[in-house]
């Protein structure tokens, strides 16, 4: 009888690591089909890493309903900034019109899309023209854990702190500052950067600007970022930082969207 046992639980342990195992790879598959699908629609230089999330697979492809899909596309060339990131999530992809394994010209119904433009201190700091530019969150918001962040982990875009040297103000010592992100110009696709003061103390640069200095220094934090559309076209709802990464990001619900929307610019 043991023996009967045994050999029953090892036939079906084979079985179930059998359909895990083949549940796995079509999902490996179907992903790699989709980053290559977005790289041929939206004319990226590289296959974007995508995923196609919640387990198993063959049940949500027999549905034709995928619940949550991501693609990420990391160091994509912009005329502005020189890279930027690309992130997209969609939630409850309707594939009744289209294949689970999407195509570049598949046309897909979302029940929610969040979309989002990353970049980085160092891309944010080329347009400055401040070199060493390092982005943080608020400090009231780094250290508060009921803080303001979205559900994507994004701050305010009120009191961020930028620390760096401001050559272009004649002063050779890493400062911090005080600077408030907006969006303006056509869909919110401007980053409005607005220094509002020297900061000093712990979490800061603790440099200390001669009052003959602050309005060239402020000056030299100030910027305007054009051009900084969101994958498939989304709105902004909200902007800020997150790491050391400023972050734009869209979320909208009931849409319909093709591929060759990831890349808008």
């Amino acid at each position: 009888m043991r023996k009967l046992l045994a050999g029953l639980i090892a036939t079906l342990t084979t079985l179930v690591l059998g359909a895990v195992a083949v549940d796995f790879g079509a999902a490996i598959y179907a992903e790699y089909r989709l980053a290559r699908s977005v790289r041929t629609a939206a004319h990226l230089p590289f296959d974007p890493w995508a995923s196609i999330l919640s387990f198993p697979f063959i049940a949500q492809a027999a549905h034709h309903r995928y619940k949550e899909v991501e693609i990420r596309a990391t160091g994509v060339d912009q005329a502005i900034t020189g890279k930027v990131s690309l992130e997209a999530t969609l939630h409850g992809v309707d594939l009744r019109d289209s294949s689970w394994l999407i195509g570049p010209d598949a046309t897909l119904p979302v029940g929610k899309l969040e979309s989002r433009i990353i970049i980085d201190s160092r891309h944010v700091g080329d347009v400055m023209g401040i070199k060493d530019l390092q982005v943080e969150a608020p400090p009231r918001e780094s250290n508060d854990a009921t803080d303001n962040t979205t559900e994507s982990g994004i701050s305010s875009g009120d009191g961020l702190v930028f620390t760096g040297t401001p050559a272009a103000a004649g002063f050779d010592k890493r400062v911090s500052v005080s600077v408030d992100l907006t969006l303006d110009g056509p869909n919110q696709t401007t980053l409005v950067f607005t220094p509002t003061n020297v900061l000093t103390g712990p979490g800061t640069a603790d440099q200390a600007v001669p009052q003959d200095h602050t309005a060239a220094v402020l000056a030299a934090f100030t910027s305007q970022v054009p051009g900084q559309k969101l994958p498939f076209g989304l709105t902004p709802t909200s902007a800020g930082v997150r790491g050391s990464d400023i972050i734009v990001e869209g979320i909208t619900e009931g849409v319909t969207i093709t591929l060759d929307g990831f890349r808008q610019s």
